[in-house]
């Protein structure tokens, strides 16, 4: 069965992430390295290479390979950065793959960050809008990598901190579960 799963590691980043532009050689390398298996439940490792979501925790995901491949790319991680892991035990595994140091933050209460002065978040899960705790452990030039999801749909996010303050774009359709706590709130609007 462990063939299997690296002959399925080897699929993903050839069929789900180097076909959607994910270029960054390292990733590749990471990706096909760390076994996504590893990081959820037994009952749950055949979903592991799969275009889905899969979750690890109650309420907790692991995003889809094409969704953190591509989030992963648009931060740029570089060797010797300080990363924060929000929700995101693959995303981490990948980071500290390609030489950062890597703090995970899987807390009941997410939005309560430890520290500041990260060079990079990532979030492996959706939530409405970034919340402004999570911008405010950015180091300058630092970035942070979010899905924001109101509807049926979301958006990938890049949160950039500049001495003038942060800035963000939009940078792709992404399809994530949203985390406890960060639900859309109903309401009316004209």
């Amino acid at each position: 069965m462990a063939s299997d799963f690296v002959a399925a590691r080897l699929n993903m980043v050839e069929s789900q992430v180097r076909t959607n532009d994910v270029t960054d050689v390292r990733l590749h390398d990471a990706m096909r390295a760390i076994p996504r298996e590893s990081l959820v439940p037994a009952d749950r490792a055949f979903q592991a290479y799969a275009d889905t979501a899969v979750e690890y925790a109650p309420g907790r995901y692991l995003l889809r390979p094409r969704e953190v491949s591509k989030l992963l790319q648009a931060l740029k991680p570089m060797a010797g950065e300080r990363a924060l892991a929000i929700a995101a035990p693959y995303a981490a595994a990948v980071l500290e793959a390609v030489g950062l140091s890597v703090e995970r933050f899987d807390a009941d209460d997410l939005s309560l960050v430890p520290g500041a002065n990260y060079d990079l978040i990532i979030v492996e899960g959706a939530v409405t809008r970034a919340p402004d705790s999570w911008l405010a452990a950015l180091a300058l030039g630092g970035r942070l990598g979010v899905i924001e999801r109101e509807g049926p749909t979301g958006k990938a996010a890049l949160y950039t901190r500049a001495e003038d303050g942060i800035g963000r774009r939009t940078l792709f359709d992404a399809m994530a579960p949203v985390l406890k706590g960060f639900e859309p709130v109903a309401g009316f609007a004209f």
